[in-house]
């Protein structure tokens, strides 16, 4: 069964912890991405995991894999349930974050799910800056494909990748996938968007929602109608 993950990218841990607490029984999934992160630090995380949360650290890592694997230790301490690492980083950096990821679990816990992030779902076509780049979802499914022989648990990839990656890697292999708005949503910076039931209809198992939820006039509710939604295309 899919799940959905509500985004918090607030400014302060304030006014996200308060938006959690509003979601609390309606949803069981938070992340927590850079600038809510930059801004407050650990707390915020170990703050959502006090609510009962699973936490999904969206931070993107990118870096030599050194430095990888201690930031997914350091993750994995912290209690996130969920951390992503840019599929471009390579196997070396893949497999210091799965080291890292052992390293730094909690006893008796079970540690996070590590997820590559293929294309970013604000970018379209002609937006990578190489020439002759190929177009984004051909680039998503190469790299999702490597990430799975790389030993990591699945990718973040667009809603409209989800079933040719499921083809080739597996429906057990994970798709977490941003960029979901609904039918009746005017858009925004997101490009390579689906709806909620599209998104679980071709196979998504975690879909991420920040302004249709937390920018509603009732967040509670936006996010009880997108459950909705998501129950009715299982």
């Amino acid at each position: 069964m899919a799940q959905l993950v509500v985004a918090l990218d607030f400014k302060d841990a304030a006014r996200a912890l308060s938006m959690a607490r509003s979601l609390k029984g309606a949803v069981s999934w938070m992340k927590v991405g850079l600038e809510l992160f930059t801004a407050e630090g650990p707390a915020v995380v170990s703050g959502l995991k006090d609510m009962g949360f699973n936490v999904f650290l969206d931070l993107k890592f990118f870096d030599i894999p050194n430095t990888v694997q201690g930031a997914v230790r350091s993750a994995a301490r912290l209690g996130a349930d969920m951390v992503n690492i840019h599929a471009l980083g390579g196997e070396r950096m893949a497999q210091a974050a799965m080291v890292g990821c052992v390293e730094g679990v909690i006893s008796g816990a079970k540690p996070p799910l590590i997820l590559a992030v293929t294309m970013l779902t604000s970018m379209a076509a002609g937006d990578l800056p190489v020439d002759g780049a190929p177009a984004p979802s051909e680039m998503a499914l190469d790299l999702a494909v490597k990430a799975k022989q790389y030993g990591l648990n699945g990718v973040v990839c667009s809603g409209l990748e989800v079933v040719d990656i499921k083809s080739a890697c597996g429906s057990e292999y994970i798709c977490l996938t941003p960029g979901i708005r609904p039918a009746t949503l005017s858009g925004d910076d997101q490009r390579r968007v689906v709806t909620p039931a599209q998104a679980v209809h071709n196979g998504s198992d975690f879909l991420v929602v920040g302004r249709p939820v937390t920018g509603a006039s009732s967040p509670r509710d936006a996010a009880v109608t997108i459950v909705e939604e998501m129950l009715s295309a299982e």
